[in-house]
């Protein structure tokens, strides 16, 4: 889940972008793909217990499969 080979599709209304303006989205995807955002915006269900611990979070979408009874919830 907090996997850093991702890809991404842009699409613009015009041929080409300028080298300047593609760092700059490199850049705000850079500060908003970490994973203290990520722990900020889910909680982990453990079958009746929420949580909102980021060593937690961080552990559990670290796994390929989640364990049973363990959900990650988005809060958006």
């Amino acid at each position: 889940m907090l996997s850093s080979n991702q890809n991404l599709l842009m699409l613009f209304n015009r041929k080409t972008i300028s080298e300047g303006e593609l760092n700059s989205l490199n850049g705000m995807l850079l500060s908003a793909d970490n994973p203290e955002q990520f722990c900020t915006a889910h909680e982990l269900v453990n079958r009746n217990r929420i949580t909102s611990s980021k060593e937690k979070i961080v552990k559990e979408s670290r796994r390929l499969l989640l364990r049973p009874f363990r959900f990650l919830i988005n809060k958006n």
